[in-house]
């Protein structure tokens, strides 16, 4: 035994030791694979019809190899070596094709398959690439702000676990970010983990804003190879509020310029257009030089006329920065002489003026007992129909609320004034006596018969409009009469009387009746005569 298996174990070992030497030409093969794949690496060789095994072999850095698996052509076993790295993750096919289940970074070397014959060794050398894509680029360690005319860092875009290492690109609304001093400065780094040895990429922006900046989105891309080629990963959009200062400050009004009245409270706010807002100003007060500090609003309360003027608000570390608006405080006068209840007699002249005092025209309405006039009241001689209720309202149309108003309550007195008049019915039976009375306040009127002295109480008397209305009796006097109508009111008590004569046709009536009484008796007689006549008659043709 020992003596055959000599020779041929040494001539394997020489053939073996010369194949390390002798090389084929046969040109490099590479098989690129993913991070974890399965690596699929055929034997590039023809197999030989006297082939006695084949072997899969690695080489180290130096050269030197580490042989990895071994299949022999006639008992078709496969044996793997121990190997640490690749324990359970080789596989050695019929074909010679060596499969290397999930792939690492370690396994990119130089592999070679070995065909060995009685007489020759043949190799196919393949050289392994494994490729990891890197996680997607995120943008992290944002600044919370950026401000303009400053450089200042934006923050870091990082990609992890790539292989081999990829480059990162930073963009500006979709345009590529170059370099450039003072402006754009990028900072670019690559860590590998040593265990892993996958790559870390982080890229550093420093940039110097403007205010076209504002709203503008913020990438960065990684660009890596894969098995396939060269790939781009974007990242999510960045937006970052630009600081900017102030530029120009503005003053607003609060109500309405055009609406401010007295009574009323004035709010000022002052605006900066810069980023962030100013919080703090000075307001200006018209006669003021010193401004005051407060807040972006200052209100002024309970304002009057005096208040009219220019306002004012600036920064207050930029005093030179300055905003101004004019207020004018609204006002309406009104001024009714004479007011209130006024009384007068009547026939007296009474000048009445309304006079306004506004800080624009005015409309002027008159009313009497809320009846619209056509014109200023005026009264050179009045008369009861003068009296009432007149009102003087004053509007500023363009200001809401401000109207104004004043009243006079006119009373025209007078003293009683009595016309007594007398009307005799068409008949001639009765006559009617009418007492026409005017005075203020309403006189009482009272009947009586002069002689007698006995009052009539039986009277008809008409609605007291304009300080007049008259009492109405009817009577039938059998002989001549004197009536006196009396009116009396707190100024005066007013007699008048009117003589009054006896019906006329009052005899004749009473003639004409007793005739009309004697015919009805001679007529009664005559039938009561006819009546006994044909009584007696009757009895005796009986």
């Amino acid at each position: 035994m020992e003596s055959k298996a000599g020779p041929s174990c040494r001539l394997v070992f020489c053939l073996l030791i010369s194949a390390a030497v002798l090389r084929p030409g046969l040109g490099w093969y590479t098989v690129n694979s993913a991070y974890g794949d399965t690596i699929i690496m055929p034997c590039l060789l023809e197999v030989p019809q006297n082939l006695m095994f084949g072997k899969w072999k690695y080489e180290k850095p130096d050269g030197s190899p580490v042989f990895i698996a071994f299949r022999s052509s006639t008992k078709k076993s496969v044996q793997y070596d121990d190997v640490p790295e690749y324990k359970d993750r080789l596989s050695l096919s019929e074909n010679y094709t060596l499969s290397i289940s999930n792939a690492r970074i370690s396994d990119e070397k130089r592999f070679v398959c070995m065909l060995v014959t009685e007489d020759n060794v043949f190799e196919a050398p393949t050289i392994v690439k494994v490729f990891k894509q890197p996680s997607k680029p995120e943008i992290v360690s944002k600044a919370p702000f950026l401000e303009t005319e400053q450089l200042k860092k934006l923050g870091d875009c990082i990609s992890k676990d790539s292989y081999p290492d990829g480059n990162i690109t930073w963009y500006r609304s979709g345009k590529v970010l170059q370099p450039l001093e003072g402006v754009v400065v990028l900072i670019f780094k690559k860590q590998m983990d040593p265990v892993t040895q996958l790559y870390t990429m982080t890229s550093s922006l420093e940039y110097k804003a403007t205010k076209t900046d504002i709203q503008m989105p913020f990438t960065c891309s990684v660009t890596y190879y894969g098995p396939s080629g060269q790939k781009t990963l974007q990242s999510e959009q960045a937006i970052f509020d630009i600081y900017y200062p102030t530029e120009q400050v503005t003053i607003q009004v609060l109500p309405s310029k055009n609406a401010i009245k007295e009574g009323d409270n004035i709010t000022l706010t002052c605006l900066g257009n810069g980023n962030p807002p100013p919080e703090e100003f000075l307001f200006y007060l018209p006669g003021q030089p010193e401004g005051i500090r407060s807040s972006n609003t200052y209100t002024l309360t309970d304002v009057r006329r005096n208040a009219t003027g220019d306002y004012k608000c600036s920064l207050i570390d930029k005093k030179s920065m300055i905003a101004s608006t004019a207020i004018t405080v609204h006002y309406l006068d009104l001024s009714l002489n004479p007011s209130g209840e006024v009384t007068k007699q009547i026939g007296d002249a009474l000048p009445v003026s309304c006079t306004i005092s506004a800080s624009r025209n005015a409309t002027v309405v008159w009313m009497k007992d809320n009846i619209r006039l056509r014109s200023r009241p005026s009264f050179s001689s009045l008369h009861y129909q003068d009296a009432g209720n007149y009102v003087c309202e004053t509007a500023l149309q363009e200001v809401e609320g401000l109207k104004k108003r004043e009243s006079l309550t006119l009373i025209v007195e007078g003293k009683p004034q009595i016309k007594m008049t007398k009307k005799t019915d068409p008949s001639g039976l009765s006559k009617t006596i009418i007492c026409h009375v005017e005075g203020f306040p309403k006189p009482a009127i009272q009947w009586t018969i002069t002689g007698s002295g006995s009052v009539i109480n039986q009277t008809e008397e008409s609605p007291y409009i304009n300080g007049r209305y008259y009492s109405k009796i009817i009577i039938s006097p059998e002989e001549n009469v004197t009536l006196t109508c009396t009116a009396e009111n707190q100024l005066e008590r007013t007699v008048n009387s009117l003589n009054v004569s006896a019906n006329e046709n009052r005899e004749k009536v009473n003639d004409q009746a007793k005739l009309i009484v004697g015919i009805v008796v001679g007529l009664l007689l005559a039938a009561l005569v006819a009546g006994v006549v044909y009584w007696l008659y009757m009895k005796k043709s009986k």
